[in-house]
């Protein structure tokens, strides 16, 4: 592990940095205890605070566990992937807000990874999975829910909806498709929707997953991305027209 000194540079973000790469490398292995905060100083050349602050960096990415004691130390963790959905959601806004993606883009990506999930949520979903998409549809149909409220649930009903294909991999993935872009999608939208258009949607695609029918499901996840792209290009393009006038 290696760091170039350069006083430009944040020390200890260059020790993280070392440490995370022999980590993903594998020079580094789950459970390992790592060296001293005393060896790590040695090793790189820098006092024991900027290596303590460097252990923080990490702990905060999940990627080493402190534990008190004679056998104390930082240890390696492994990481679960629930521990990980956040860093994915907060990426995933970053991409969003901070690059000229446009609505289509992000909403044609985010449908069709949910599409691709949608024969394993029918083939593998357990009740808990169809007793929250049913849930959060009764939540929607609710007389006075605030966006704020109806937004959280279309992102609970959705997620309910990657979940149930049971895949972690793909619910890590789709965490930030999910609760990133549907949130966006909603903010554009809202003022168009109708709600209960969506609820019937919703309710479609909960009925296709419980009784298996892949397509079907497929199908009410396609008319409801076509649903979702009209809306927004019609908001858009009256916020157009009401500009230039």
């Amino acid at each position: 592990m290696k760091t170039t000194q350069n006083d430009a540079t944040d020390l200890s973000a260059q020790i993280a940095k070392a440490i995370r790469d022999a980590i993903i490398d594998g020079k580094l292995i789950v459970d390992e205890r790592l060296p001293s905060e005393a060896e790590l100083a040695d090793q790189f050349s820098v006092s024991r605070p900027t290596v303590r602050e460097a252990l923080k960096r990490l702990a905060a990415q999940s990627l080493i566990r402190t534990q008190r004691g004679a056998f104390g130390g930082a240890f390696v963790n492994r990481i679960a992937y629930p521990d990980a959905y956040g860093q994915q959601i907060t990426t995933s806004t970053l991409l969003l807000s901070m690059n000229d993606i446009s609505f289509d883009v992000a909403c044609e990506a985010r449908f069709a990874m949910e599409r691709a999930c949608a024969p394993m949520a029918c083939a593998r979903r357990t009740a808990d999975h169809l007793a929250t998409m049913r849930a959060e549809i009764h939540r929607q149909s609710q007389v006075g829910l605030s966006d704020e409220s109806w937004c959280a649930s279309d992102v609970a009903f959705h997620r309910a909806l990657v979940d149930a294909a049971n895949n972690p991999v793909l619910s890590y993935q789709l965490a930030g498709s999910v609760e990133a872009m549907q949130p966006l999608m909603n903010m554009i939208t809202f003022t168009a929707r109708s709600r209960e258009r969506i609820i019937d949607l919703h309710t479609r695609i909960a009925d296709s997953v419980e009784q298996n029918h892949p397509d079907e499901c497929d199908h009410r996840l396609s008319e409801l991305a076509d649903y979702t792209m009209t809306l927004a290009k019609n908001v858009i393009d009256m916020r157009r027209t009401s500009a230039s006038t």
